[in-house]
């Protein structure tokens, strides 16, 4: 399975911004999908991550500002990212796997700053 992320780039405080990540491959045994992300200096984190049902869950960092949503039929998920902050500055990285993260994507770089 191989996964392409793309929307990251440079926003302002306040403002959003739409990742996408597509899987490609043997993509029928991916039950679970999410992104993780990594601030210079720090450990990756989970963002956020939902399964083929819909089920979702999310850092509390994020809760109510980031919605995580997916395309089934396209094995495609998505993170909706609002009211960014400067501490939402990262590299992120989408993942995908049965039950856990098994396989990942590049990362794509998101700085918010003025």
């Amino acid at each position: 399975v191989q996964l392409q992320a793309s929307g990251g780039g440079l926003v302002q405080p306040g403002g959003s911004l739409r990742l996408s990540c597509a899987a490609s491959g043997n993509a029928f045994s991916i039950n679970y999908m999410g992104w993780h992300r990594q601030a210079p200096g720090k450990q990756r984190e989970l963002v956020a991550l939902i399964i083929r049902t819909g089920v979702t869950h999310y850092a509390d960092s994020v809760k109510g500002r980031f919605t995580i949503s997916r395309d089934n039929a396209k094995n495609t998920v998505y993170l909706q990212l609002n009211s960014l902050k400067p501490e939402d500055t990262a590299v992120y990285f989408c993942n995908a796997g049965p039950t856990r993260p098994l396989y990942w994507g590049q990362g794509t770089l998101v700085t918010v700053s003025s």
